[in-house]
């Protein structure tokens, strides 16, 4: 006797997932032509073809418990060569949209990242918060846009000459680092929780993909050949544009890989800079002054051009402009009706071009002396800053984590191979 298997279509859960850019899924035949086009799909139980059909009979517990939609690189392929332009590329981004939205705490937060109405509350919060710190300093220091001179390890403000100093207006001690520290914390939390309920969902994946395979790596097995191979080297990006990839697929990989390199030197820069500041208050406290003192210089802010901490953060606001500038004309450029970009697409684009932009502002009107610029500049640059962060667990740039432990899980389960043995 056949086993009854009762199909509970979820229509709002459908209506949700074409709100969030897989408007297309009803046009699916299944045909399979995605399934065998894709060049990262694994040959047993292959994606997308079975995700489409769960789409479109509403099978939302299927689809948030599938490991799959987090193997996909939207690369494309599948959606230009689907007859029927059902997209499915942007079915499988529809889902990681909504999973950035639920998987974490607050759904609140996930609300407002699905769209643009949404931009108001998230933009108001950290502007209230640095408005309220610039309206006190500046009623402390007595102007709006002071002008200072470091005098005993500290920014005095002076009534004429001096320099312009995001540090006087905004001191790191008491406003910018106490503030970033407490919402990196709430990043980390909010991953913990989002990571902690991806990997409760899997467990209803198999535990089995290859028969006879002699031993399973372990989680931190595979997180490290994750990081070795998928991260640093781009091998899924790599398999995904293949030796036929078009000059979009060229920009994707080339963008996404020198942004991620300045991310990583303008990490380098941030570490130095605070633990040359906070080391050299931790030494002189502990009465070590000359030690204390040559801590503090090498983070002192701001820098001279030649300081070559100062050299490497303009050579990562370089690879992120150019990383951007790739992505950006990919995107612009895509043909609609083969892949279409989302709400989450372009809010990550804006909101790290402007991160750069006021960024590199704000270093160029201070280096120039144009403090009505520069002050208002780097305020809209620290809103920004605390946007990306603050909210990174609800935003596409959130894959970074949850697209790392999935390939981790991945490998652990054997659903696809360790880096070693492509």
């Amino acid at each position: 006797m056949s086993n009854t298997v009762k199909v509970q279509p979820d229509l709002k859960f459908v209506k949700e997932l074409q709100a969030v850019g897989g408007d297309s899924l009803k046009k699916c035949y299944q045909c399979a032509t995605c399934s065998v086009v894709c060049p990262l799909s694994p040959a047993d139980n292959p994606y997308p073809r079975k995700e489409m059909v769960w789409a479109q009979w509403g099978l939302k517990d299927r689809l948030v418990n599938d490991i799959d939609i987090w193997l996909c690189h939207n690369c494309g392929t599948c959606s230009d060569l689907c007859p029927r332009g059902a997209k499915p590329g942007d079915l499988l981004s529809a889902l990681r949209n909504m999973a950035y939205r639920n998987l974490g705490p607050l759904p609140i937060i996930g609300k407002w990242m699905s769209s643009s109405a949404g931009i108001l509350p998230l933009a108001a919060i950290p502007a209230i918060l640095y408005g309220i710190i610039w309206v006190v300093m500046a009623g402390k220091v007595g102007s709006f846009l002071p002008r200072f001179e470091f005098v005993d390890h500290a920014w005095k403000p002076v009534q004429e000459g001096g320099q312009i100093a995001f540090g006087g207006l905004f001191p790191g001690d008491y406003t910018i680092d106490p503030v970033f520290m407490l919402v990196f914390a709430f990043m980390l939390w909010a991953f913990f929780t989002g990571v902690r309920n991806m990997i409760k969902a899997f467990d209803s994946q198999p535990k089995t993909f290859i028969v006879g395979r002699k031993s399973a790596p372990t989680m931190l097995q595979a997180l490290i050949d994750t990081f070795q191979y998928e991260i640093l080297q781009h091998t899924q990006f790599n398999d995904c544009n293949d030796a036929d990839a078009d000059e979009l697929d060229v920009k994707r990989a080339k963008g996404h890989r020198w942004l991620m390199f300045s991310f990583i030197a303008l990490m380098i820069v941030t570490g130095v800079v605070a633990t040359g500041h906070w080391g050299g208050w931790l030494l002189r406290t502990l009465g070590i002054e000359s030690l204390g003192a040559i801590v503090s210089a090498i983070g002192h802010t701001p820098m001279p051009f030649y300081h070559p901490i100062k050299m490497l953060a303009l050579v990562g606001a370089g690879l992120g402009v150019y990383g951007l500038i790739a992505l950006t004309k990919r995107r612009v450029n895509l043909d609609a009706a083969k892949q279409s970009s989302s709400w989450y697409d372009w809010y990550l684009i804006t909101l790290v071009w402007v991160i750069f932009g006021t960024g590199i502002g704000a270093l160029v009107f201070r280096v120039v002396g144009a403090g009505i610029l520069a002050y208002p500049t780097y305020y809209v640059h620290l809103i920004a800053v605390f946007m990306m962060l603050a909210y990174l667990p609800w935003s596409k740039l959130g894959h970074l984590v949850y697209r790392t432990v999935a390939l981790s899980y991945a490998k652990k389960i054997g659903r696809i191979p360790m880096g070693a043995d492509k």
